[in-house]
């Protein structure tokens, strides 16, 4: 959805776009921080299934529901609210970029408990091993955002707003499609139960959200600082920001399938007492992620003439873009590794090393942004920054995944003779 808002929002000149990268920076930290809401839910959920405890697995989906609605009640109040201190923290100080960055934001407020639902039904059918479903949802709502966005945008005159109302109402539209198949088609499969979220698995979620929002409050808050760092660069350079980072999103999601799956796999053969079965899945998505990864990096380099064609790009920020595209393309196999890595830690439950690991690659990832700014660097020195902030990611998965005293050993302890 963020690309064809992108592609369509282009088309209203370089002070949308950039308003649109501002906001991208504001989104990211409100809701990714949320992401335990999937990122949890899913290796619980399979180890259980793992376990045979589905019952179990069905009070943990509907506690990830429960925290969805009220956490997104209140990240809509929250982001109302502070809507204009927001913008200003991100740089959006000239009044037409403010003026566009609040009509988007106000608007894209009011989808933040659909999003929150969605991201807590997609970890929660990940965990049941159900692929299939979350992906017809996420056509059905990315059908609707496509066919709304140039209405919206262009034919009712409401410009960047529109694009944000357009993906509120494919939002909740997928957040309700969710529900429905939850408490209907799927309830009695997946042992739904129908009741208020339960105190003891809400608390379980809670305990596992608080390690993994460090983690990724850290990483949405190092990439929100790109972009605030851009901002204040200039308006062509936020621009070409934003349309380099859409495209480092859209392509990591298409690895991001294979972290997905590391959730799911290893947490189940894990729950059913098969650890070297989970090593062998773990080290196959791997290898998978890394291949994709070099794939789609040779991808992004071959279609750099189309890029700036599809985006609509104004001839300064199309060479500000072109830019930083190689590098784009060179992060691709790196961020396989790193993303299908998390995603082997995340069914292993180790969400602790994940957070410190964030950490590590945060501090001197931050340090190189502040140095950005202070010095007025290019943009090019910026993204650097950002593959800094992988490979040190990658560097600390890969020595506890590799090292002596790994999660996953290649095969079953067997028990000292003392035991």
């Amino acid at each position: 959805m963020s690309m064809v808002d992108t592609a369509f929002v282009g088309r209203l000149g370089t002070t949308a776009l950039a308003s649109l990268g501002v906001n991208a920076g504001i989104f990211g930290l409100a809701f990714f921080v949320f992401n335990f809401l999937a990122n949890g839910t899913t290796p619980l959920v399979a180890r259980a299934v793992g376990e045979n405890q589905r019952s179990q697995a069905g009070r943990i989906v509907v506690a990830g529901l429960g925290l969805a609605v009220v956490l997104g009640a209140l990240g809509t109040g929250a982001l109302l609210l502070f809507a204009d201190p927001s913008a200003a923290l991100m740089g959006a100080e000239e009044a037409e970029l403010r003026r566009e960055t609040l009509a988007y934001l106000t608007a894209r407020a009011w989808a933040a408990p659909a999003v929150l639902l969605i991201t807590a039904a997609n970890g929660a059918y990940r965990g049941y091993l159900d692929t299939k479903t979350p992906l017809w949802v996420a056509l059905g709502l990315n059908a609707i955002n496509l066919i709304l966005d140039p209405i919206f945008i262009f034919g009712l005159g409401w410009g960047v707003a529109g694009a944000a109302w357009a993906t509120v109402a494919a939002q909740w539209a997928g957040a309700i499609a969710f529900l429905a198949l939850l408490y209907g088609r799927d309830r009695e499969r997946f042992a739904i139960p129908v009741a208020l979220p339960q105190a003891a698995e809400v608390k379980h979620l809670l305990r596992v959200g608080s390690v993994l929002s460090i983690r990724t409050l850290a990483l949405v808050f190092t990439l929100t600082a790109a972009t605030a760092v851009a901002t204040r660069l200039g308006e062509e350079v936020v621009a070409a920001h934003q349309v380099a980072w859409q495209l480092w999103l859209m392509f990591a999601l298409f690895v991001d399938a294979f972290a997905y799956t590391a959730q799911s796999l290893v947490a189940d053969h894990e729950g059913a007492g098969r650890p070297d079965e989970a090593r062998a899945v773990a080290d196959r998505l791997l290898q998978w992620g890394l291949g994709i990864g070099v794939l789609l990096g040779l991808g992004v380099w071959l279609a750099a003439p189309l890029w700036p064609v599809f985006f609509d790009l104004e001839p300064a920020v199309a060479a500000l873009f072109a830019t930083v595209l190689p590098i784009v393309a060179v992060m691709q196999p790196l961020n396989a590794l790193v993303f299908v890595g998390d995603g082997i830690f995340m069914g292993a439950r180790r969400f602790g090393w994940l957070a410190g690991a964030m950490l590590f690659a945060t501090v001197p990832t931050l340090v190189g942004l502040w140095w950005v700014l202070e010095q007025e660097l290019d943009l090019r020195v910026l993204w650097w920054c950002l593959v800094m902030l992988i490979g040190l990611r990658g560097l600390s998965l890969a020595v506890v995944y590799f090292g002596p005293k790994t999660i996953l050993p290649r095969d079953p302890v067997p028990p000292s003779p003392t035991e």
